[in-house]
């Protein structure tokens, strides 16, 4: 996996920062050379003194990095960095304000010759502290860009009240428990913390699984904190009579086993539930122990589209559980526990 470029994914409503966290990456001496995909440079406002060669649709800056727009077709632009000198340490894409994301990132999984050289990273949803309730009522689209992403910059922390921020953050949760969320002003968050994230690596979201999840996500009556305090992340469960939003719309099914799955039961079982259920499973991803299987199987899909391979042995301290995650709208979860019981080997 290694070999191929990471791609991460941003998105973010309209004026919710993505601009700013783009003119980070394009401007910053970071040492690293990233290829990032905009829509439009005018949405961006390229500082001149910045740009040290053009061509009709490709900038290149005084920092390594390049900039391109996507006029039309996202392979044609991503095959055509690919066959440019010199490698690229990752490519972001950034979506349109008002998009899915789903068929930005279906792309790294679907088109063969962007998949062989790409993989998708991560995806990153830039949210605005002040604006984001009013967002997800009404704007539908809001409310995928954050059950699908894998990181969350809550923006503009700076323009609301604390008990505002974590109302906000609560919301956040109960719609997308498994990303890591950073509060930022400005998108001021170190760059590492949004791009090589490798979200393909379940271990990271496991970290910080809330317990919610695993007792059918409706008691919230007990202080459940049991998580580890790394780097930036927030969770707030009942602290300080805090509103535990649980999204009525959108859901996470965890499921975790100790026995070693069959992959000819696996396979086709989770084949045909994103086959059914595609249009409402946003992302799944999993970490898999097969019987007689040395390594860790990953997958992680994009509504109908499954992608997965082996990562790497399982180590001796390990405990080789098989997880999976599935985040959607009103999945039927009873039905998917069972199916997922009956692949065990």
């Amino acid at each position: 996996m290694s070999d191929k470029v990471p791609v991460t994914v941003l998105t973010g409503y309209l004026g919710a920062g993505k601009t700013t966290l783009l003119n980070r990456i394009l401007s910053e001496p970071h040492g690293q050379k990233y290829a990032v995909i905009v829509n439009e440079f005018g949405e961006i406002g390229i500082d001149n003194d910045l740009v040290v060669g053009a061509d009709e649709e490709v900038f290149e800056m005084n920092n390594g990095c390049i900039c391109c727009t996507v006029r039309g077709d996202l392979i044609r632009i991503i095959e055509g960095l690919m066959r440019r000198k010199g490698r690229f340490d990752a490519i972001i894409v950034e979506t349109t304000g008002l998009a899915d994301p789903a068929p930005v990132a279906q792309t790294f999984f679907m088109d063969e010759n962007v998949g062989a050289k790409a993989r998708l990273d991560a995806v990153v949803t830039v949210a605005d502290a002040r604006w984001l309730k009013d967002r997800l009522r009404d704007a539908p689209e809001a409310k995928n860009q954050i059950a699908f992403a894998d990181v969350i910059l809550v923006n503009k922390t700076d323009l609301v009240a604390p008990e505002d921020l974590r109302e906000v953050e609560a919301r956040i949760r109960g719609i997308n428990p498994y990303a890591r969320l950073h509060r930022t002003e400005r998108c001021a968050v170190p760059l590492p913390e949004v791009l090589g994230r490798n979200a393909f690596d379940l271990d990271r979201i496991l970290e910080i699984e809330p317990q919610f999840l695993e007792d059918g996500g409706h008691d919230h009556d007990h202080d459940h904190e049991h998580h580890h305090e790394h780097g930036h992340d927030h969770h707030h469960h009942d602290h300080g009579g805090l509103k535990h939003y649980h999204d009525e719309e959108m859901q996470s099914v965890s499921l975790r086993t100790e026995a070693p799955l069959d992959p000819d039961k696996f396979f086709p079982w989770v084949q045909k539930l994103v086959a059914d259920k595609g249009p409402d499973i946003l992302r799944s991803k999993g970490i898999l122990a097969f019987k007689d299987d040395p390594d860790r199987f990953v997958f992680q899909g994009v509504h109908m589209v499954l992608d997965g391979n082996h990562q790497r042995p399982w180590r001796d301290d390990e405990t080789r559980a098989s997880r999976i995650v599935f985040i959607g709208r009103n999945l039927p979860e009873a039905e998917i526990r069972k199916g997922f019981e009956a692949c065990i080997a």
